[in-house]
């Protein structure tokens, strides 16, 4: 299945697993020191949980996001790109996974997602610059987003 997108063969039970896993990505979201805007992120294989992710500050650094202007620190990493981390600091591989994300990709990160090998993309709020899911979409990621994941 490695070039294949892993989905349920029953599209109740993939739209039933898809929110849990939204659902799991919001929580995970809650755990980021971000004021502005808290990020978070799943990435499911072989129905695993292979890794997960929010957006923050790297491993050592304070956990403040924001300048004292209140603008995000150039250095803090997005969700997907902290779970794409955790899965290269491992022993899986992300080829065929599924995303999921609380906000859609920025255009940086959605290079990540790509090189990693994610075939599907899910996830509940779209980012303001849509270029990373353009981006995404050209490159022939299954995309969707689920806005109401209860």
């Amino acid at each position: 299945m490695q070039n294949e997108v892993e989905k349920y063969s029953d599209p109740e039970k993939q739209d039933r697993y898809d929110r849990a896993y939204l659902r799991l990505a919001k929580e995970w979201a809650k755990l980021s020191h971000c004021k502005r805007k808290q990020v978070g992120a799943i990435i499911v294989k072989d129905a695993t949980i292979i890794a997960d992710g929010y957006n923050g500050t790297p491993t050592g650094f304070e956990n403040e996001c924001e300048d004292e202007k209140g603008e995000t620190k150039w250095y803090v990493l997005h969700a997907e790109a902290n779970a794409i981390l955790k899965v290269a600091r491992s022993s899986n591989k992300a080829n065929g996974a599924t995303l999921y994300l609380t906000n859609s990709p920025c255009k940086d990160c959605s290079k990540l997602v790509l090189q990693a090998g994610i075939k599907r993309l899910v996830y509940i709020d779209r980012y303001k610059d849509h270029s990373g899911l353009d981006f995404l979409e050209k490159a022939g990621l299954e995309i969707t987003q689920i806005s109401d994941i209860e």
